[in-house]
């Protein structure tokens, strides 16, 4: 078959006038009645919701653990592989001769931000901590919990979940959308990544339900983050001083949630109101002076000398152990507390839930990538996504978690540290270390960490709201109304608040398993529609047929 310039022109029929002007009807209005009866649902029947949710999730884990430890495990050979492979390597995301907009530190610091961002301030401490007490060399008795030996295993593990595997899931949606929209000059939307697969049917329906998946997906995985962020940001504050939001166990109350959204989503939705230009930029600005004062306390005053073993030993274990934690999947023999069972149980709590939580946020952070990597090559996108944030997190995980760890094995913290909720672990800890100088210290630093806290969330949602305008404007990235920003706003804060209140946090982490699922099909066939591009690519390339939009082509800005 004689080979054809590739699609460049994929309409995607928007309203012209009204309230919906420049939006894709079908995309933005289905979109919004699936969130709106979650959170009705959620909010009026939280009992019953609480209880489907957890049905449903434990059936997820019944069957399809499988499907998404393979999944990421794929993500991270095909982002290797188009790193490798020469013809997919040396093209560029965008025109020929194009040269990328931004430097690369401020590249990778854009990145960090909006892959990882509050994150970091729960886990950091938090999951080297969870891993040090219990993982599944403990379960099968080669180590011990809660003891030295078992400190490898607990970076090893750590690793896994903020490492490459993380990072792929970003790099396949990034670089799909980044592929398709700036060297095809294709919407900048995720039904544009599957035209090699579908064509121009990805114009109706097809696409349609493609973009209302993405857009359900993300509003899901922003409240994933949102959720723990809530409630850290509630042991925060009263942490410096504000109480009655707090319950005995340290759980936020209904009071405490509601504060904290309030202020949250009220914050990002002036933000995103603002736009890119203003709110978005200063706060990310904030965001990495507060990040580089708050890492560089631990490494210079915490855990110096057990930090850089951690981080050293720990990537040594994660690598040598990739290929088999990527592929393993435990299987439940169903008989309750046998290894069996616990292992498959600890698999469906840990990489399950982070590799749904990934593919979840894939569309946010893949869009975003998409934007600020316009003209760089395929080589330079895969190995910079991938490789430089995953040793931030190490770095993150190796001298926060090991502060945290070395205080309680030879610091004297005697559970001050390990028995708090894993949001107040990193008030705990500081506390812990600056309390006796000072009270004031240990308070200035909680203050520190609540500032940083909000500005992350806040970029979170307010990124989160005009990524999903995008989507439902058909790739617009221009200004989108004001309605529309506010409505968003409110859905994601009440998708927390309706969650939260139906079952915690765990009702978030379920109906974000479950949303993340139909997404994971999207992205192997976006993997698929990818190579199969590159490939005929560079048969046009060798047969002197254009393969990207013209220089001066417009359909891509």
């Amino acid at each position: 078959m004689a080979l054809k310039p590739p699609l460049s022109d994929l309409p995607i029929k928007t309203a012209n006038a009204g309230f919906y002007r420049g939006f894709s009807v079908d995309v933005t209005v289905a979109s919004k009645i699936i969130i709106s009866v979650l959170v009705v649902w959620c909010i009026f029947w939280p009992t019953q919701s609480g209880r489907v949710l957890s049905d449903l999730n434990s059936v997820i884990l019944a069957n399809a653990a499988g499907w998404y430890i393979w999944t990421v495990a794929f993500f991270i050979i095909i982002c290797l592989g188009l790193a490798i492979w020469p013809t997919a390597g040396r093209m560029n995301l965008g025109v020929e001769g194009e040269k990328p907009e931004f430097s690369n530190f401020s590249w990778f610091s854009m990145m960090f931000g909006a892959g990882i961002g509050v994150g970091m301030l729960t886990w950091a401490v938090a999951e080297p901590v969870a891993h040090f007490g219990s993982n599944p060399e403990t379960i099968q008795g080669l180590t011990t919990g809660g003891a030295a030996d078992n400190v490898r295993m607990a970076y090893k593990w750590s690793f896994l979940h903020w490492g490459l595997g993380a990072w792929a899931c970003y790099a396949v949606c990034g670089l799909s959308l980044a592929f398709f929209s700036y060297r095809r000059g294709l919407p900048l939307t995720i039904r544009s990544a599957l035209t090699p697969l579908f064509g121009k049917a990805l114009s109706g329906k097809l696409g349609h339900v493609i973009d209302i998946v993405a857009v359900v997906a993300t509003i899901l995985g922003v409240a994933q983050t949102l959720g723990f962020g809530v409630e850290q940001f509630v042991a925060g504050l009263t942490r410096i001083g504000i109480g009655g939001l707090v319950y005995e166990d340290g759980g936020a109350t209904f009071v405490g949630i509601i504060v904290a959204l309030l202020v949250i989503m009220g914050a990002s939705t002036l933000s995103a109101l603002s736009g890119v230009g203003k709110g978005i930029k200063w706060l990310s600005n904030i965001n990495m002076v507060l990040s580089i004062f708050l890492l560089g306390f631990f490494i210079l005053f915490g855990a110096t000398w057990f930090g850089a073993s951690a981080m050293f030993l720990g990537l040594i274990d994660y690598l040598l152990a990739l290929p088999q934690m990527s592929f393993n999947v435990w299987k439940s023999d169903g008989v309750e507390g046998s290894e069996a069972f616990l292992l498959a149980q600890w698999q469906g709590w840990w990489p399950v839930f982070y590799w749904a939580w990934w593919i979840a946020f894939a569309p946010f952070v893949g869009l975003f990538l998409a934007r600020i990597s316009r003209g760089r090559s395929i080589r330079e996108f895969v190995l910079g996504a991938m490789i430089v944030p995953s040793l931030m997190c190490f770095v993150w995980f190796a001298w926060a978690g090991g502060t945290a760890i070395d205080l309680e094995l030879n610091g004297g913290a005697n559970g001050v540290i390990f028995d708090a909720a894993n949001g107040d672990k990193i008030f705990a800890m500081t506390e812990f270390m600056l309390a006796p100088i000072a009270d004031i210290l240990a308070w200035g630093m909680a203050f520190l960490i609540v500032v940083l806290l909000m500005t992350f969330l806040v970029t979170s949602a307010d990124s989160a709201v005009l990524i999903v305008n995008t989507i439902n404007a058909a790739g617009d990235e221009g200004p989108k109304a004001r309605p529309h920003i506010l409505f968003w706003g409110a859905a994601l804060g009440l998708v927390v608040a309706g969650l939260l209140l139906s079952g915690g946090t765990s009702a978030i982490q379920t109906a974000m398993v479950i949303g993340a699922l139909p997404f994971s099909i999207v992205m192997v066939l976006m993997c698929i529609s990818l190579i199969k591009a590159i490939y005929n690519d560079g048969r046009r390339e060798a047969a002197g047929i254009p393969a990207t939009m013209e220089p001066d082509a417009t359909a891509a800005e």
